[in-house]
């Protein structure tokens, strides 16, 4: 404490209260550390086999077996030379038949999904509740489950065995329509709704041209769930197609890598047409993630 004089008699001034910025502050790195470092082990965890995959492209037959893992090598042109040249070509049409069987079940369940949802959040009818019940219960079962039942369906009406057996069962997604409905719901405001209607707008028009740029960020994001999980499908298309020439990429790779058993120079072929079908799901993340940004932002602008 200071002396002050105050009527010629020295006397105790109280202490200044301490500053703010003189208050003690916890310590940062202790109370993130453990998070971080489950953080950091998930990511190892889920980057680890991409990695492999990338360097084992690298690779030729010889090292691919006799080289430390991890140890990447100069053979990716030549190997995708040899892929490029199997059985004419076959790799780059199931890569064809793998983008027009994810991006026509995406672009189809996405539409699918923002009409169903928009309609369960926006409209009241009877058995609302029941129908989303039932969407949600759909959400629960596996699509394993639904496979076969799909194969005999399809198989009555003559369809097994073509481009339209593995794209209608994609049309509908039950996340999808979940997801639909709760976006609908937070960024379709009900007064936008009404002012619309008070200006005699039809229904149909409401939809395209009000509610749907609304919904865009979220449509966005049920066209990726729903694009990632076509391309990366393997038993629907392995149940339904029997011509190779209408194979996706999961099962050709599938086909080669037996093919390999008997002919083992074929698995450098197959890691390579491994590394290049994750290519196009960056290149579709990359490409879609500022649709995420944009509505984040907007969202804070709102706040």
């Amino acid at each position: 404490m200071a002396l002050v004089r105050t009527d010629g008699a020295l006397t105790r001034a109280p202490a200044a209260a301490p500053s703010d910025n003189t208050k003690r502050r916890p310590a940062r790195g202790g109370t993130h550390a453990l998070p971080t470092a489950i953080l950091l082990l998930g990511a190892v965890y889920c980057l680890l086999p991409v990695a492999w995959v990338l360097i084992a492209s690298t690779k030729n037959d010889a090292q691919l077996f006799n080289t430390f893992t991890f140890a990447p090598n100069g053979s990716l042109g030549s190997n995708i030379r040899g892929l490029s040249a199997y059985a004419g070509g076959v790799f780059w049409h199931w890569m064809l038949n793998t983008a027009v069987y994810a991006g026509g079940g995406a672009l189809a369940s996405t539409a699918v999904s923002a009409l169903t949802g928009y309609a369960l959040a926006k409209y009241e009818f009877r058995g609302r509740s029941a129908l989303f019940n039932m969407l949600l219960a759909g959400v629960l079962v596996p699509p394993v489950v639904l496979a076969v039942p799909q194969y005999l369906l399809l198989a009555k009406v003559g369809l097994t065995d073509s481009y339209w057996s593995v794209l209608l069962p994609s049309a509908l997604s039950p996340y999808g329509i979940y997801l639909a409905r709760i976006y609908a719901m937070a960024a379709v405001p009900d007064e936008v709704i009404e002012s619309a209607r008070v200006d005699g707008c039809p229904e149909g028009r409401l939809f395209a041209r009000i509610a749907v740029p609304m919904m865009v960020p979220g449509l966005v994001t049920i066209f990726l769930f729903q694009f990632v999980a076509v391309w990366n499908n393997f038993l629907l298309p392995y149940i339904m197609l029997s011509d190779e020439n209408k194979f996706p990429l999961t099962v050709g790779l599938y086909t080669l890598l037996n093919r390999g058993s008997s002919a083992p120079s074929l698995y450098a072929l197959v890691v390579t047409g491994s590394m290049l079908s994750v290519i196009p799901l960056i290149i579709m993340f990359l490409t879609l993630q500022r649709y995420w940004r944009t509505d984040i932002a907007s969202g804070a602008v709102k706040q």
